[in-house]
């Protein structure tokens, strides 16, 4: 199981450039599926959202190993096909992730670097 992911967001398609929008989605998948196929990423799964009030309209979840994430991240190809999504989405972002083993390490951190913190009373201001 991964221990770390790439969560890449998007918003709203840019007016006028929807079906452009559609071509670059699926270029993204196909990007993906490579990497997948090719052993550099472990799985991904692209969700789209339904309508709620929110500026965020889908993304993708990308898990795997965080060296070989690391190293598509720094590739002229994902550079290239993120500013192609740059051109057809709103608020385009990128976040690391952490998760399985490595998630429940930085909680068992958290816990212990916080003790004294947690453990001391709030002051009403």
């Amino acid at each position: 199981m991964a221990d770390y992911g790439l969560f890449i967001g998007w918003g709203a398609l840019v007016r006028g450039r929807e079906l452009k929008g559609l071509e670059v989605f699926n270029e993204a998948i196909q990007f993906w599926a490579d990497h997948l196929k090719k052993g550099n990423v472990e799985s991904f799964e692209p969700v789209l959202m339904t309508p709620h009030g929110g500026d965020l309209a889908g993304f993708l979840l990308i898990k795997g190993d965080a060296a070989k994430l690391d190293q598509i991240k720094r590739s002229d190809e994902y550079l290239a096909l993120n500013t192609r999504a740059g051109q057809v989405v709103d608020n385009l972002g990128f976040v690391d992730c952490l998760m399985g083993a490595k998630l429940q390490g930085q909680l068992a951190e958290f816990k212990t670097n916080t003790a004294d913190i947690l453990s001391s009373p709030v002051m009403a201001r």
